[in-house]
């Protein structure tokens, strides 16, 4: 069912209950779809997320050529692996504001052995960082020409693949610059070694590696480290090979943060099925888990996934953290700070002033209008709650995790009438990442009214 332009929220009168079935994970599935590509057979990816992101991805690979077959259904996705070779020698990519799309496929068509690419995105995406990738790959005798602003989308590459060497890249900004870089180096026809300038969110780029052994039937890893900040790539001639056929894709850990958050809004228990904790899946992000226990959650790993649970009156703490390795999550404490006792201090968000938005001027902007203090620096927000004010619909900014952080919050009785004290714009921007989200909130709300 289309949403509305204005979402109300309704509110939980009762605590919540019931099982979630998450999503998968939008950053495994669109490490997964390239890397699928390039093996010697077909793939078929399980538990893959069917959102705008990834239907990006999958609508890129198609125009390159590569058979890619979709059961929403069965949550399955089939690529025709082509061992490497590049189907269609010149085609036009849209990206949207995917930002995995933007730089995987960037590095991917610039390791093509032959052919003219193009590829552009939303006015938003031509501002998003560029520059430490593509200088990477043209070190590595890439040809890439910006067609507008150097450093930035829209982007034409000559592909005549790449030869090797050694490259210096600061992926301070994203940690996709490097992820990009990493899963195209076995294709580069001499040894690849990667220096870091800067520092790197290493819980994404350690489960890009992850993802890339998966999908190679060699037992040596294909990152050698040789110190903390480099590592080279040995060249390969048929690098990707998934034994057996089948990727299975897990949940989405920066979706379980929003039903991690949710009992603490409106007291109850759910159970999360598939949801990892944190340090046993490959998402970084597993450690919201952790947030929720600090703040005074109750989270407990069971066979089938995670349960969730807040008693009706317990304390709800605020706590300093630094986010920096789990920064899709930090909204979702931040839009619930305003419920917390004491306040909120989150930091090592500064990177996330370049994504969707500008995350943390937009939070401390709409945290204000709900009546807040917030103070803002270039690295962190730090949240002292007042009594919270009803006013303006949320804005999101075209950014799904605003929508659905304080579409969390909005789940609060406010005024203890059942009645709607928030309302989200552009609520359907979910679609991003997790077209369901609010359906899947209101299906739960009315499984308490049942219960």
């Amino acid at each position: 069912m289309p949403l509305p332009d204005v979402l109300p929220i309704m509110p939980f009168t009762r605590p919540a209950r019931g099982e979630v079935v998450l999503p998968g994970s939008k950053s495994l599935t669109n490490r997964a779809l390239p890397l699928a590509a390039l093996c010697d057979a077909p793939v078929t990816l399980s538990g893959a997320l069917f959102s705008e992101d990834t239907q990006l991805m999958s609508a890129a690979l198609r125009e390159l050529g590569f058979a890619v077959t979709e059961d929403a259904a069965r949550n399955e996705i089939r690529i025709e692996g082509r061992g490497g070779e590049f189907p269609v020698a010149e085609a036009t990519l849209f990206v949207g504001l995917a930002g995995t799309a933007a730089r995987f496929l960037t590095a991917l068509c610039a390791a093509a052995p032959r052919g003219v690419y193009r590829l552009d995105g939303v006015p938003q995406m031509r501002k998003r960082p560029m520059k430490p990738l593509l200088d990477a790959l043209r070190t590595l005798g890439a040809d890439i020409r910006c067609t507008g602003q150097e450093g930035f989308f829209p982007l034409e590459i000559h592909a005549r693949g790449l030869a090797g060497g050694a490259v210096e890249l600061d992926a301070s900004e994203s940690s996709q610059l490097l992820s990009a870089l990493l899963m195209v180096a076995p294709l580069a026809r001499g040894d690849v070694t990667v220096t870091l300038r800067g520092s790197v969110r290493w819980s994404y780029v350690d489960m890009t590696a992850q993802v890339m052994q998966a999908f190679t039937a060699e037992q040596t890893s294909l990152i050698q480290r040789r110190d903390a900040q480099s590592f080279t790539i040995a060249a390969r001639t048929a690098p990707y090979h998934r034994s057996g056929g089948r990727y299975a894709i897990e949940p989405d850990a920066s979706a379980a943060s929003y039903f991690l958050a949710l009992p603490l809004v409106t007291s109850g228990q759910l159970s999360l099925l598939g949801a990892q904790d944190a340090k046993c899946g490959l998402q970084g992000d597993t450690e919201f888990a952790d947030v929720v226990r600090a703040v005074g959650g109750s989270v407990t790993a069971t066979t089938r996934g995670l349960d969730v649970a807040f008693a009706p009156g317990g304390a709800r703490s605020g706590l300093d953290r630094n986010f920096k390795a789990i920064s899709d999550t930090f909204l979702t404490l931040a839009a619930i700070a305003p419920l917390l006792r004491g306040p909120t201090r989150i930091s090592g968000i500064a990177h996330t002033r370049k994504q969707e938005t500008d995350r943390v001027a937009g939070m401390a902007r709409e945290l204000t209008r709900l009546g807040q203090r917030v103070v803002e620096t270039e690295d962190a927000l730090e949240i002292h709650p007042q009594p919270v004010r009803a006013g303006e619909p949320i804005e999101t900014y075209h950014d799904h995790r605003f929508a659905m952080s304080f579409g969390v919050l909005g789940c609060h009785d406010l005024n203890r009438d059942g009645q709607p004290w928030l309302s989200i714009k552009d609520p359907a921007c979910c679609a991003k990442t997790f077209p369901h989200f609010f359906e899947l909130l209101e299906r739960l709300r009315q499984k308490s009214l049942a219960d």
